[in-house]
């Protein structure tokens, strides 16, 4: 009787497990989550992780995320030898 009610209990977990994967998909579909068809650029991450820290340490991070909002300009190679 208790090794019925262990797999019973793996089993509804099983389908628990299944059904918060098919709920992922189709909230993915409607573009409300990234679940595992799309990924979210590396990029987004960064900058929310660079945000989070301006709120904590808003002198020490301010200069970076300023570098990073700025265009990149086109700066001559120092190793490339010509002058």
């Amino acid at each position: 009787m208790r090794v019925l009610s262990i797999i019973l209990i793996l089993l509804a977990a099983l389908a628990a497990l299944f059904l918060v994967d098919r709920l992922g998909l189709w909230a993915e579909r409607r573009g409300w989550i990234y679940w595992r068809k799309r990924k979210s650029s590396s990029n987004a991450l960064g900058s929310i992780t660079l945000e989070l820290q301006t709120l904590f340490e808003s002198g020490k991070a301010r200069h970076v995320i300023e570098a990073k909002r700025e265009p990149k300009k086109d700066t001559p190679d120092p190793g490339s030898g010509s002058a």
